[in-house]
């Protein structure tokens, strides 16, 4: 005698046809992602190291601002969120272990179970992170600049939220971070390993643009402009320098960088085995 098909609860549909409800979609795997971010201690350690760090250091610059001349930064804007700096180093970190943590816990396995077709995990984690990083990076450059020009009033550096290029900077600036976190889950994807990820990106971010304008060559020292951090400076200004890259150029490289690492991190998750 043969069994009937086994019917989901006061519905009378097998539970195959029942099962339709559950299929893995985009948005779902973007609330996981979600979930997964906020669930880790260490992302509310960071993300508030992150906006601590920007604004005390912002405080402290425009309470001990001095109007000397010299080779530092005169830029209102940059001088005011000078902080963030050590933010973009803390979020490209955090979109790492977003990544290479999951390969380091050996997580990814029950991850890629549940999303077997793979590439919507990176880019959910790709979104979710950098959508994070933008809108903290924009609350606290938001905050800290005003603060900070509390200091700086009567200096030549003094400027208001409603002065030409400030609104500009504060928006492009949340939007290269956006960018580098985004940059750091791709890493993190790519290599599989907090260390070597981290080595990487730091090597990347600021060894490799400290040495290489030591090479005697005019063409390194106009790439290094190129690299992220680099990238970066013009969008951080109000007013940026004229040997600086246009604020659209700026913006393409961070694009390209990132990109560039989501490219090589989808395909490596899609040959190889995690």
């Amino acid at each position: 005698m043969s069994t009937p098909p086994l019917t989901a609860p006061g519905t009378g549909r097998t539970h195959a046809a029942a099962g339709g409800g559950y299929r893995v979609t985009y948005p779902r795997v973007l609330r996981a992602e979600w979930s997964k971010l906020w669930s880790l201690r260490s992302t509310w350690y960071s993300l508030a190291a992150v906006a601590v760090l920007a604004a005390g250091i912002g405080l402290a610059i425009g309470a001990s601002y001095t109007d000397g001349g010299g080779d530092g930064p005169q830029d209102p804007v940059e001088v005011s969120l000078l902080g963030l700096n050590f933010g973009l180093l803390i979020l490209a970190v955090l979109g790492i272990l977003t990544t290479a943590g999951e390969w380091s816990t050996g997580m990814v396995r029950t991850t890629m179970s549940a999303v077997p077709r793979r590439l919507p995990v990176l880019w959910a984690k790709a979104v979710v992170f950098g959508t994070v990083s933008f809108v903290l990076t924009l609350a606290t450059a938001l905050v800290t600049f005003p603060l900070a020009q509390a200091f700086l009033a009567g200096t030549p550096i003094a400027a208001g939220l409603g002065d030409p290029g400030v609104g500009r900077a504060l928006v492009t600036t949340a939007a290269g971070a956006a960018l580098i976190a985004v940059l750091g889950v791709a890493v993190g994807a790519l290599l599989r390993g907090v260390p070597a990820s981290i080595g990487a990106f730091v090597a990347v971010l600021m060894v490799v643009p400290s040495v290489a304008p030591l090479l005697p060559y005019d063409w390194v020292e106009d790439a290094v402009a190129y690299t992220p951090l680099a990238a970066m400076e013009p969008l951080m200004a109000a007013h940026p320098a004229p040997d600086l890259p246009s604020i659209g150029t700026a913006l393409v490289t961070m694009a390209v960088w990132a990109a560039a690492g989501l490219a090589g991190a989808a395909l490596r998750l899609r040959r190889h085995d995690v």
